[in-house]
């Protein structure tokens, strides 16, 4: 039998028909997530941009003592020396986090100056560690006010780390900071991890 020769099977009632076009709702629920994606991320970043960028600072006023949180860049140790020079404080603690061997804090900590400086290696390494010993300290001299000076993307978190060891009064000073977007990505993320397990951990 040729091609010509075949018969088409004609279509009634009873035949299947193609369904008709339906609208996608995976792709609605895709535009969904999209926009749910980036009205989260905006939000995150003006969050972060305040707590990291330019977090809450406070007058500067005389005080019991003088804190400076460890690491670096090295600026903030100058900060330190700088306020306790100019007599807003008789006691200068600062945390030697980046290690005993050091050479660099030798002029902080090995330096002879008009008041008393401390310097510590805080256990554990982290600023938990460095709100134990302020807490210890504190309780020892009898600290009812103190500054603490940390780098303007730890300000935030320093203060509530420190403020759930320490019941005084707390007065906190950023030092400079590096710029550009790695650095300051990479702060979102460290700082905001960082919140999440200070967050977590319950006391002191």
């Amino acid at each position: 039998m040729s091609f010509s020769d075949a018969k088409e099977t004609p279509v009634t009632e009873d035949s299947p028909v193609a369904p008709s076009p339906e609208p996608k709702p995976r792709r609605r629920r895709i535009l969904l997530v999209c926009i749910t994606v980036t009205v989260l991320l905006a939000g995150f970043i003006t969050a972060g941009w305040r707590v990291y960028m330019n977090p809450q600072t406070d007058p500067l006023r005389p005080a019991d003592a003088i804190v400076v949180l460890g690491g670096t860049p090295y600026e903030r140790f100058d900060v330190g020396l700088d306020l306790a020079k100019r007599g807003y404080a008789p006691y200068l603690l600062i945390s030697q986090s980046t290690g005993a061997d050091d050479r660099n804090m030798d002029k902080y900590c090995k330096g002879h100056f008009t008041f008393t400086v401390s310097c510590f290696i805080p256990d554990p390494w982290t600023t938990e560690g460095e709100a134990q010993e302020i807490r210890s300290k504190a309780q020892e001299l009898g600290w009812h006010h103190i500054i603490v000076i940390t780098f303007t993307p730890h300000v935030s978190r320093a203060r509530y780390i420190v403020g759930k060891c320490f019941d005084g009064e707390l007065t906190m000073v950023a030092s400079p900071a590096p710029s550009g977007v790695a650095f300051w990505s990479w702060m979102f993320i460290r700082q905001s991890g960082s919140y999440v397990k200070a967050f977590l951990t319950l006391g002191c």
